[in-house]
């Protein structure tokens, strides 16, 4: 398989914040948007891939902003990292002023998906090319935290963790 870059993946959705997705206070359930980035992830990791796939975890999303009521949200998504089966998919997500057109990141996340044959099981995938400096850091990063969330599970010892541990020394 020949590698991919970020950019072959990169997945835009753009919507408006609807009144019956919203809570109390007219700003968007955080469950709705974790369900907008799970489709547009999923279709990034799809991209890369060319398979099916699977949510294997949130890995990190921030509630930075609220998202009120009527706004204009747009989730960029792009594969981080590719691993032998899974892939890390890095999301941005922005919210644009009515008025002025400004937008702004309000949140970002990470989810982990796996590609799967048709019967569930997994599958390899392409590696990856970062270009950007952005790319580039994310991609780094992304082998700390897969490693983290390894060790965290109990399925890589500590002192396995090389990059983790590169942090520290």
């Amino acid at each position: 398989m020949s590698p991919k870059t970020p950019k072959e993946s990169r997945t835009v959705v753009t919507d408006m914040v609807l009144p019956g997705e919203t809570n109390p206070i007219n700003n968007l359930f955080g469950g709705e948007l974790l369900a907008r980035m799970d489709r547009a992830a999923g279709i990034a990791a799809r991209r890369h891939s060319r398979r099916i796939v699977v949510t294997a975890a949130v890995n990190h999303v921030s509630f930075n902003r609220a998202i009120p009521l009527g706004s204009v949200v747009t989730i960029e998504a792009k594969v981080s990292r590719a691993f032998k089966t899974s892939m890390e998919v890095f999301m941005d997500i922005w919210i644009e002023d009515r008025e002025s057109g400004l937008k702004t990141k309000a949140n970002e996340a990470i989810y982990t998906f796996v590609a799967v044959d048709e019967t569930g099981r997994p599958v390899g995938i392409p590696e990856i090319t970062p270009e950007t400096d952005l790319e580039k850091d994310r991609f780094v990063a992304a082998l700390r935290r897969k490693q983290l969330s390894l060790v965290l599970a109990k399925k890589m010892r500590p002192e396995d963790a090389t990059e983790l541990k590169a942090l520290f020394e």
